[in-house]
């Protein structure tokens, strides 16, 4: 398998302006994402976990090149995605391709599944309507579909066989990298397992990488090579999967895998209960961002935020990451 990387991604950060004030409006800066280094290689599948408002799905808007980032640059296949020109930019894109999390909003309800899967080769290649039609009955075929479904319409399907054809039309262009984005929150977990499934047949048969960004820990081990957990938009503990899994040390980490549901009563771990709201990202705290919900916090924590740095075998933001190591 090749060692190249598909994605080189350095200290990405996005923020946004905010206004704020009924009559005398002031300015405040969101700062969703706020410095996220990762790489992904051919075949791997890199996981982003964290709750609401974390910065997931922001990432996700970067790295599939729909905002630029404030600061920070990435790579694909080599080329810059941000300084690059406009042509080059275009054919970026069509390296990468999403999976949205909603089967029902993200495809068109008044087109059929032939014109929704060939709409990408025709804006992207010089295929005939032929090519494409027969380009798309493959990948239907691919995703589990019949070639019978190419002429019916998006309500005539389930919400799994909808996000079938999402998946169908983001492989039609062979990206190099999928995002997918919380690609089966939305369905039903009978159907969640089927779709997983498939993702990962895909991978294995077109040695595909997947960014793929989740809230839902036990579907995250299951998919995952390697994990970034992420806190108010910041990365807090990063690595191969199963060190973070068996061994988590920053205590944000170790909060989300008790509250894991496990069927096996000798792998439950006691629950940590995380006290107080999440920080507001337009007013975060000073210090470590988690400090207030933090069962650990001593002062250093309130007066300065600590970087991430290697602690056996990861990264982690935590001054006293030692601790737990």
């Amino acid at each position: 398998m090749s060692k190249k990387t598909i994605i080189t991604a350095r200290d990405l950060k996005k923020y946004y302006t905010v206004k704020e004030g009924l009559f005398f409006k002031t300015s405040a800066t969101l700062k969703a994402l706020d410095g996220a280094s990762f790489t992904i290689k051919p075949g791997k599948t890199f996981s982003v976990v964290g709750e609401s408002g974390c910065g997931k799905s922001t990432l996700a808007r970067l790295i599939t090149m729909i905002e630029p980032p404030t600061f920070g640059d990435f790579q694909v296949d080599g080329i810059n995605a941000v300084t690059s020109n406009p042509k080059t930019m275009k054919a970026l894109r069509s390296k990468v391709q999403i999976i949205f999390q909603d089967p029902y909003a993200s495809l068109n309800p008044r087109k059929k599944v032939g014109s929704i899967l060939g709409e990408p080769l025709k804006i992207n290649t010089n295929m005939t309507k032929a090519q494409r039609r027969e380009k798309s009955l493959a990948m239907m075929e691919k995703v589990g579909l019949s070639k019978e479904q190419y002429a019916r319409y998006p309500h005539m399907f389930s919400g799994g066989q909808r996000q079938r054809i999402a998946v169908a039309r983001a492989l039609m262009l062979n990206p190099a990298l999928v995002v997918a984005d919380e690609p089966v929150s939305a369905l039903d977990v009978s159907v969640q397992a089927q779709v997983l499934n498939l993702l990962m047949d895909l991978q294995d048969e077109m040695n595909l990488a997947y960014l793929f960004i989740s809230h839902d820990l036990s579907v995250v081990r299951l998919i995952s090579d390697e994990v970034m957990v992420m806190y108010l938009g910041r990365p807090v503990e990063q690595g191969e999967k199963n060190i973070i899994f068996e061994n988590p040390i920053h205590p944000y980490t170790m909060a989300l895998l008790a509250a894991t549901p496990r069927v096996d009563k000798t792998a439950r771990i006691k629950k940590i209960r995380l006290t107080g709201e999440i920080a507001s990202p337009l007013n975060p705290p000073p210090g470590c961002t988690f400090h207030q919900r933090c069962a650990h916090m001593t002062g250093i924590c309130k007066e300065s935020s600590p970087e991430l740095r290697s602690v056996g075998e990861r990264m982690v933001a935590c001054h006293h990451a030692e601790k737990f190591y």
